[in-house]
Parts: structure tokens; sequence; C-alpha cells
């Protein structure tokens, strides 16, 4: 493996575990300095600590605006620029729409799509200030069907489809690219929150017929925060195994 990223510096939202953890490891393997937040600190720091010189953990709530300017300026003070961020942090809460907890539904809203929009606009200054960067959003499959049962958790992703191509139209004249990942099922402490019949019926349904691996989803974010996706933007890369073809 090459380093694609030397010199660049990239930030991970939710970066202490599972998918977060996976694309901090590559991109740092990439030779990128990575900025890891998270609300989860001893996981954080240990990661941090593991990875060594290029790597610094900033606890971090991306549904607080002055913790994102915060986080952006701990960043630009630690390693002097921002190239790539991943918005990575999310949560997921199962509920149908009639019977869904109000409070769990704002919680949702305000980690992934609130936390979304407040990444890239926090983003933008430092990245433009760089000559330009790359934005990675972290969807899912969610945002591109309708799962019964998860009304808002899929609004949410939904919404980051939509932010991410706004987004790709508006930071382009600055030379920011703005592009989505959808995962599929991956093996993450997220999927204890899904109902076991429907994960196996969804493993089923995909012609590949496994779960995803966190390093799958860091593959792809890898790929759009690199050189090789220069003239990539508002794209949306799916790696569900083939379940929505």
């Amino acid at each position: 493996m090459g380093t694609p990223l030397a010199g660049r510096t990239a930030l991970v939202t939710g970066g202490a575990r599972g998918i977060g953890a996976a694309i901090v490891r590559r991109l740092h393997a990439d030779g990128a300095h990575v900025a890891i937040t998270d609300v989860l600190e001893a996981d954080g720091q240990a990661l941090a600590a593991q990875l060594g010189e290029r790597a610094r953990f900033f606890a971090h709530d991306v549904t607080d605006d002055g913790a994102w300017r915060a986080v952006v300026e701990a960043t630009l003070a630690a390693f002097g620029r921002l190239d790539v961020l991943v918005n990575n942090a999310g949560i997921y809460e199962a509920g149908t729409i009639e019977e869904a907890d109000l409070a769990g539904v704002e919680r949702q809203f305000r980690v992934n799509q609130f936390g979304t929009f407040l990444g890239m606009r926090h983003a933008l200054a430092p990245m433009r200030a760089a000559g330009g960067g790359s934005i990675v959003n972290i969807s899912s499959i969610a945002g591109q069907l309708g799962l019964a049962g998860s009304g808002a958790y899929v609004g949410t992703k939904w919404a980051v489809r939509g932010m991410t191509k706004t987004a790709a139209v508006e930071f382009a004249p600055d030379h920011i690219r703005v592009n989505s990942v959808h995962p599929g099922y991956i093996e993450t402490p997220m999927l204890g929150g899904v109902d076991p019949e429907a994960l196996k019926a969804g493993v089923e349904a995909t012609p590949l017929k496994r779960i995803g691996k966190p390093e799958d989803i860091a593959a792809a974010v890898a790929y759009l925060a690199g050189p090789d996706a220069s003239f990539v933007t508002g794209a949306e890369l799916t790696v569900d195994g083939g379940w929505i073809l």
C-alpha cells in the first residue's frame, strides 16, 4: 500500500471504534495525519496512542456547533491544515413512525443529520485555505430505500445523501469534492440494534451473501479521499454486497 495521503490531514468523526476506527487506520496507513473525534474518550485515546505521532484524539459532540469550531481549531493547531473530513458519527434507534420514542427520533436527527451539516460547514474555510479537499459523508443503504421500523434513521440518511449533493455543487468552486458512502450490513456494534431475522433475510438477499467488514467501508472512503477520485464529486458509493442493484 502506498501513501497517497502523505502530508494531508483528515478528521474522522465517530472514529473511536467500528467503521470509524477502520477508516482512521486506513487513512493513517495511507500517510495522513488523522484527528480522531468521538464521545468515546477511552477508546479514542487508546486508538490514537496505538497509531502514534500522526494521530490525535479530541473529545467531540458532533451536535454542538461550538464543539465543531473547537475541534477544527485543535486539528489545525496540531497538524496545520485540514484536507479530508469523514462525517462518520451516527446512531441508530429502531422505531416505527407511529410508535418511535420522540427523544430518540430527535437524537438521530441531531447526530446523523445535523452533525453532518455542521461538519461540512466548519470544514469549508480550512479546506478553502488549503486549496481544496475531500468530504466523505457516511450515509447508508437506508438512504437509498425505505426500511420499515426505522423511519427516523432512514430520514436522516436520505438527508445526508441530499446534503452531500448540495455541498458538492456549492463547494466545487473551492476545489472541494463531496461524496457519500452507503454501507449495507457491516459487522459493527450497531448491528446489535437490528432484528436478527431481518438481518438474516437481508444478508441472504445479497448476491455475496455475507456481512461486510469495517475495512470494506474504509477502502471506499480512502478512494474518495485520495487523488484517484479527483474527478468524482456528488457521487454515491454503495458498499453493500450487491443488496441494491
